[in-house]
């Protein structure tokens, strides 16, 4: 099984970032501690602050990946461009979001990825990434 995890804006600065919202691990040591619990896994961890090279990366391992497991950072709530690339892909792909975007401003209640996505998983720090794959294994 193959699955990447892709990570938009301003998730490279986890660990750093508002440690009170984001706790105080960078998303490297946490993929270690993730490739070591999902040892069976052929698990690839992507991050860009960029629209279009999260776009191209979608479409890249849209068709022969086993799952994608996105946080789309910012872009969840205004990226037409996101959902169009998830609609075009074959490949399942779960939101994911660190904090619980429903208790935070309300411009961050609306995901206009979620609709093309399989499913949605939010608040529960970095083990919603864990969960997530956890989902995509139940998928298959």
């Amino acid at each position: 099984m193959k699955l990447i995890i892709i990570n938009g804006p301003n998730l490279n600065l986890l660990g750093t970032r508002e440690p009170s919202l984001y706790g105080d691990q960078t998303f490297d040591e946490y993929f270690i501690t993730l490739q070591n619990s999902f040892q069976n896994i052929e698990l690839e961890y992507y991050q860009s602050n960029v629209e279009g090279e999260l776009i191209n990366k979608l479409h890249e391992v849209g068709f022969t990946y086993d799952g994608v497991i996105l946080n789309a950072g910012g872009y969840t709530h205004t990226s037409v461009a996101l959902r169009d690339a998830i609609s075009a892909i074959t490949t399942p792909v779960i939101e994911v979001h660190i904090s619980n975007v429903f208790a935070r401003e309300e411009f961050r209640h609306i995901s206009l990825i979620a609709p093309k996505c399989k499913g949605s998983i939010s608040g529960f720090g970095m083990d919603s990434y864990r969960l997530a794959v956890e989902s995509v294994l139940d998928i298959e």
